[in-house]
């Protein structure tokens, strides 16, 4: 489990960014495989989640709750956990009910993990490209703003996601993504490939959480693609032809 030194720092917060180490899940999946949108088998990723869980609030009777991600800027505040394949679609949620513990499931997309240990608020985000053009980090932080976070207290921290180096795009997304974000061509470097380029993924996520005024924002670095032992990766298991991938866990809690 990773964490972020400023997030540590909150003493009414457990936080992590889990590996892909640790659990009981098998082949493509090993081993710490916390998706119930694979196709794993069902008791192996419920008791990777109890594992995670366990390691995230050991002290503590807290409940992991994830969401049906669909990569879009809906935000939600969370007062009740759901049932595993129960979850609501949305891609962010905030909570100030202690003991619930709000999880984001990844494999190349960046989590993100806030906080406001003052207000007693806690947020996270699943930010893909296209979730965070359309506004994911901006409806997650009103979300927190509703359930009385201050912007400007806000600790965020982005987590494992593909970096810029393995991130190819075509010509075609370039323009098509500039065209809604014509200040973002820093984001993108010239491709290995000719009409290609490279996505800096991680960085665009940092600009729109100063976009929308955080106080306090750190970046892992981590990149999923390059880093197979520690990280699930969904574009490098397409590369190697396999038939599912496994996600990993980022998830943050008020004790």
């Amino acid at each position: 489990m990773l964490t972020a030194p400023h997030l540590e720092k909150r003493t009414r917060i457990a936080h992590g960014f889990f590996t892909r180490e640790g659990g009981v899940s098998a082949g493509i999946y090993t081993s710490l495989n916390c998706g119930p949108g694979s196709q794993d088998a069902r008791e192996a990723v419920i008791e990777n989640r109890r594992t995670a869980l366990a390691t995230l609030a050991p002290a503590s009777a807290a409940t992991l709750v994830t969401l049906h991600q669909i990569h879009s800027a809906e935000a939600i505040c969370v007062s009740e956990p759901w049932a595993v394949g129960e979850a609501p679609k949305a891609d962010a949620m905030a909570t100030r009910t202690p003991g619930l513990a709000l999880g984001i499931l990844t494999a190349d997309c960046a989590p993100v993990l806030l906080a406001d240990d003052e207000a007693g608020v806690v947020g996270a985000a699943h930010a893909g490209w296209r979730g965070a053009q359309s506004g994911v980090i901006e409806a997650v932080v009103a979300a927190m703003e509703s359930l009385g976070a201050g912007r400007a207290r806000l600790a965020a921290c982005v987590g494992p996601c593909i970096g810029q180096k393995n991130y190819e795009v075509s010509d075609e997304f370039r323009a098509a993504f500039l065209a809604s974000e014509p200040a973002s061509t820093r984001f993108f470097a010239t491709g290995v490939r000719r009409t290609h380029w490279q996505f800096d993924l991680e960085s665009f996520v940092v600009e729109r959480l100063q976009r929308a005024r955080v106080g306090e924002i750190a970046n892992l670095g981590a990149c999923t693609y390059a880093d197979e032992n520690r990280f699930f990766s969904f574009r490098r298991a397409t590369h190697k032809g396999e038939r599912d991938y496994g996600r990993q866990l980022s998830a943050i809690l008020l004790t």
